[in-house]
């Protein structure tokens, strides 16, 4: 009996990553073998940096709060001590918010745990 063997399958399954590539330079985007590498590498990257993306968001709020914060005579780390021990329920991007967007309701915060 001869060996089968799924065209309609590989075919397929060729077919969905040229669909990803779409839109990459050169043969990255129409070569089986690169668009695979090319693919493959892409999806790996997404699969990082969607974790990464947290931290740096993380990272920009505290340097906007500690910003906002040093303006009225604190450092980052007193005005998030006092925010805690005062029960303020206010996250890390709210804070950013206020400090960048909103300044009079940000010294409001800040007027309140000094």
């Amino acid at each position: 009996m001869p060996r089968s063997v799924n065209s309609v399958a590989s075919r397929a399954r060729r077919k969905r990553v040229l669909k990803q590539a779409k839109g990459y330079f050169g043969r990255r985007k129409n070569v089986w073998t690169v668009a695979k590498n090319a693919v493959e590498k892409a999806m790996s990257y997404s699969y990082r940096d969607r974790r990464n993306k947290k931290r740096t968001f993380r990272a920009l709020w505290i340097t906007r709060i500690n910003a906002g914060a040093r303006i009225h005579g604190m450092s980052y780390s007193t005005f998030m001590g006092a925010v805690k021990k005062n029960n303020i329920e206010l996250n890390r991007k709210v804070l950013a918010d206020l400090a960048m967007n909103h300044p009079e309701a940000f010294e409001a915060v800040v007027n309140k745990v000094k």
